[in-house]
């Protein structure tokens, strides 16, 4: 599983520019109204909600393989992880949500509005966790040879 915990940097890239892409072609979309937009937001939301549950995957390995967590690194993970859950289930909660309303070729401005903030609000749910995964590896070098280096020297 060392492997899986590895690829938690790399993975990670991919769901963020796939959901950020996501509320870009949600906006334009909307703003120009243009249905090719509003396919490809639906297409970029599903495959960033995969490539989300695979981060966290990954990351929930990253977790497992590191051993030297003290409590400030403890607690950024912790904040870490509760943004990567919610965002994961916030994105996959409108996923269905959108699923269900192309389904029922449901539409209306009022709706359009809705998906937009829920999409704008998940920027917000995106940003919390990259900036806490960011801080483990700036400020205590999680999953990087810097602190595998530390590790094996303090044995």
């Amino acid at each position: 599983m060392d492997f899986l915990a590895g690829l938690h940097p790399q993975v990670v890239h991919f769901p963020i520019a796939l959901l950020l892409t996501y509320v870009l072609c949600e906006l334009i979309g909307f703003i120009f109204k243009k249905n090719f937009f509003s396919k490809t937001a639906h297409l970029l939301l599903l495959l960033g909600v995969i490539g989300a549950m695979v981060a966290v995957l990954t990351g929930n390995q990253a977790f497992s393989a590191f051993h030297n967590w003290n409590n400030a690194s403890r607690e950024l993970f912790n904040h870490h992880q509760t943004y990567a859950n919610l965002t994961v289930w916030y994105f996959s909660g409108l996923l269905v949500l959108k699923t269900f309303f192309v389904l029922k070729k449901k539409s209306s401005k009022a709706l359009e509005y809705f998906i937009i903030l829920l999409a704008l609000f998940g920027c917000f749910l995106i940003y919390q966790t990259s900036d806490y995964g960011g801080d483990l590896v700036k400020k205590f070098g999680v999953g990087t040879e810097l602190r595998i280096d530390k590790q094996e020297t303090n044995d």
